[in-house]
């Protein structure tokens, strides 16, 4: 598969000042002359804000880091994690097709996909909201199947609640990720066989879906204003800054 940049570019890029923030301290983390280690994080942050990753996106970071703009265009073309193509505007869906998921339903999933978003991957739904793609295993094997959508898993799905969920984002509301049968975590659909006798009053979702859900930012674009900027690193240092816990 080629991965080249998307025919239609925007004018310019700019972190928000927030992000701006954020992005110089991870340069922070690294000795003069080796800034350039900070370009994935730099990237991933621009896509967080944008959605995807544009030209002018790439060369602003590669300015940042003081790197020619070929060298920050090979690693966003190398790494698949990086949208070279606009993305839906609520959403990106990305299912997961490995074994797991397949062989539990993912190519039901994947024909919501088609049928409510576009029949083929990296294309824009009609009204411009959502993108879809298939992925390689994400990790939530025990959960299948499953999707990403936005920053957040969604698991144990079926066609119908796939359908479900495209359709509250549609209209603006935010489903509550995590497991969609039922399950607290990852334990057996029976319920626990194991740790029962833990005591403490149990939370009403698992801790990923409780941070998420505090957070807000499940589809939300990153702009740096979501979590306070917490830099240990510089502690040493005479940038040191206190670090609230």
């Amino acid at each position: 598969m080629q991965r080249r940049l998307h025919h239609d570019q925007p004018d310019s890029f700019a972190f928000t000042p927030e992000n701006r923030a954020w992005a110089e301290a991870q340069i922070g983390k690294y000795p003069p002359g080796r800034q350039a280690s900070a370009i994935i994080p730099l990237l991933w942050r621009a896509q967080e804000q944008e959605g995807w990753l544009t030209r002018p996106a790439i060369e602003y970071v590669a300015d940042m880091l003081g790197m020619a703009h070929i060298r920050a265009l090979e690693v966003a073309t190398f790494y698949f994690m990086f949208q070279l193509a606009p993305v839906g505007s609520v959403a990106h869906v990305q299912i997961c097709g490995t074994t797991s998921c397949l062989i539990c339903g993912a190519e039901d999933l994947i024909a919501v996909c088609k049928d409510k978003i576009a029949t083929q991957p990296f294309t824009l739904s009609p009204d411009g909201k959502f993108s879809w793609e298939e992925v390689e295993c994400l990790g939530a094997c025990s959960n299948a199947p499953m999707a990403q959508i936005g920053k957040d898993y969604y698991e144990d799905l079926t066609a119908e609640r796939l359908g479900w969920i495209l359709d509250e984002l549609a209209a603006g509301r935010v489903p509550t990720p995590g497991p969609q049968n039922g399950r607290f975590a990852s334990e057996p659909k029976g319920g626990a066989t194991s740790l029962t006798g833990q005591g403490g009053a149990k939370l009403a979702q698992n801790a990923s879906v409780e941070l998420a859900t505090t957070i807000g930012d499940t589809v939300k674009r990153i702009d740096g204003t979501e979590v306070p900027l917490l830099t240990p690193w510089r502690r040493a240092g005479p940038a040191a800054e206190e670090v609230k816990t």
